[in-house]
C-alpha cells in the first residue's frame, strides 16, 4: 500500500513588505538556499538574524598558529565560525574537540560542519560549558591539547531569537539561560534577589553606574518578559539622555545574563585548569567583551608568565579593525588576549 504524499507546507505570511519576527526571516533560517539576500545583509554590516560573524578570525589564527597533526578545542562553540577556520589547518591527522553548554545550538552547528566535510575523525561536538574542559580532554583523548581558543561572547543565534530570552528588540521569556535546562531564569533571580545583592551584581557583572537606583526598582519584582524588564530599567533613569539609557538596559541585561550562567566562575575554572589542559608549547587565545572577563583573563595570564607556567603573552589586548567593527559591529568591544605554554613549566 502506497503511502499519500504529506501536503505541501506554506511558510507563514507576514504583513508588509519584508519581515519582522525573528521566526518570519525564513530566508535567513536557511541561508544556502538564498545568497543573495543573505550577503546584501553583510554588505549592509548587519548579522543576518539567526546567524553569528567569527570575531578577530585571522587575529586569533594568528596568535594560535594551529597546524596538521595537533589537537585543538574550541571552548565555546557556537556556530562553528572559528571552527571551520581551524579544522582544515588541522590537517591531516589532526582534531577539534568543540564544546557547547546550549542543547538548542549544538546540534545544529555540528550538523552544519557535517555539511561542511568535517566528520568525527576530524571533529567532535560535546555538550559541556568551558569549565569542563579538563575532563572532555581527560575523557575522550588522554593528553592536553596543542592549541585552545575560548570566544566568550553571546552567539548572534542566542540574540536574535526572542525565545531565549536575551533579546532587546522583540519581547520574550525573562530566561537568558545558554542551557534552558539548568539553573534558574532571570525571572526567578529577580524575583528573590534583594536589592542590596542586586546592587552588587550590577556593579561586579557590568559595571553600571546607576546600580543603586536599579536595584531597588528591579529587586524582588516580577516582570513579564524582556520588554517590561527593559522598560523599568528606563522608567528609573527617565531623566537621563536616551542613549544612556539605552546602554543601561544593555549593561542590566548583561549582569543578569552573566550569573544566571554563572560566567565568571566557569571562567576562573577554565583559567585555572588552562596549564594542565595546554601541551607544552601549546598556545592559548581567548576573546572577552566585558572588562570583568578581561581582568581575570589578564591577571591569570600574568601570573602565569611571572611563575613560569607561560613563555609569552599578547603585548596588551588585541582589538577589531576599523573595517571589521564597521562592518560588525558586534565586535567592537572584542578584546584578545594569547598566552604560550612553557617548554619546561616551573609549577613549583
Amino acid at each position: 500500500m502506497n503511502e499519500s504524499p504529506s501536503p505541501h507546507k506554506r511558510r507563514v505570511r507576514y504583513s508588509g513588505k519584508n519581515p519582522r519576527g525573528f521566526a518570519q526571516k525564513y530566508k535567513e533560517h536557511a541561508p544556502a538556499l538564498y545568497p543573495e539576500t543573505v550577503q546584501k545583509i553583510l554588505d549592509s554590516g548587519k548579522t543576518p538574524a539567526g546567524a553569528h560573524r567569527p570575531i578577530l578570525v585571522e587575529e586569533i589564527l594568528e596568535a594560535l598558529h594551529p597546524g596538521p597533526g595537533q589537537l585543538a578545542v574550541d571552548c565555546t562553540l557556537g556556530y562553528g565560525g572559528h571552527a571551520g577556520r581551524l579544522i582544515p589547518l588541522l590537517c591531516p591527522g589532526g582534531r577539534l574537540l568543540g564544546l557547547d553548554a546550549d542543547p538548542i545550538e549544538l546540534p545544529r552547528t555540528e550538523a552544519r560542519l557535517r555539511e561542511l566535510g568535517f566528520g568525527p575523525d576530524v571533529f567532535t561536538a560535546h555538550r559541556c560549558n568551558f569549565a569542563g574542559l579538563a575532563s572532555v580532554l581527560a575523557r575522550e583523548v588522554h593528553r592536553p591539547a596543542d592549541v585552545i581558543l575560548a570566544d566568550l561572547g553571546v552567539s548572534s543565534m542566542q540574540l536574535d531569537n526572542p525565545s531565549r530570552g536575551f533579546s532587546l528588540k522583540h519581547d520574550g521569556p525573562l530566561d537568558m539561560r545558554m542551557n534552558p535546562k539548568k539553573g534558574q531564569p532571570v525571572s526567578a533571580l529577580l524575583a528573590q534577589i534583594t536589592a542590596t545583592q542586586l546592587a552588587e551584581l550590577l556593579s561586579e557583572n557590568a559595571d553600571e553606574p546607576h546600580a543603586a537606583p536599579l536595584s531597588v526598582a528591579l529587586a524582588g519584582k516580577t516582570f513579564t518578559g524582556t520588554l517590561d524588564l527593559a522598560r523599568a530599567v528606563r522608567a528609573v533613569l527617565s531623566k537621563r539622555p536616551e542613549e544612556e539609557c539605552n546602554l543601561s538596559v544593555r549593561r542590566v541585561f548583561q549582569a543578569l545574563r552573566i550569573a544566571v550562567n554563572e560566567e565568571f566562575e566557569a571562567l576562573d575554572t577554565l583559567l585555572k585548569q588552562m596549564p594542565q589542559a595546554l601541551e607544552a608549547q601549546g598556545r592559548v587565545a581567548i576573546l572577552t567583551f566585558h572588562s570583568g572577563e578581561d581582568r581575570r583573563v589578564k591577571k591569570s595570564f600574568e601570573a602565569g608568565l611571572q611563575s613560569g607556567i607561560y613563555s609569552a603573552l599578547s603585548a596588551g589586548v588585541i582589538r577589531a579593525g576599523e573595517e571589521e567593527r564597521r562592518a560588525n559591529p558586534r565586535s567592537t568591544s572584542a578584546k584578545l588576549r594569547w598566552a604560550v605554554r612553557a617548554a619546561a613549566p616551573n609549577e613549583a
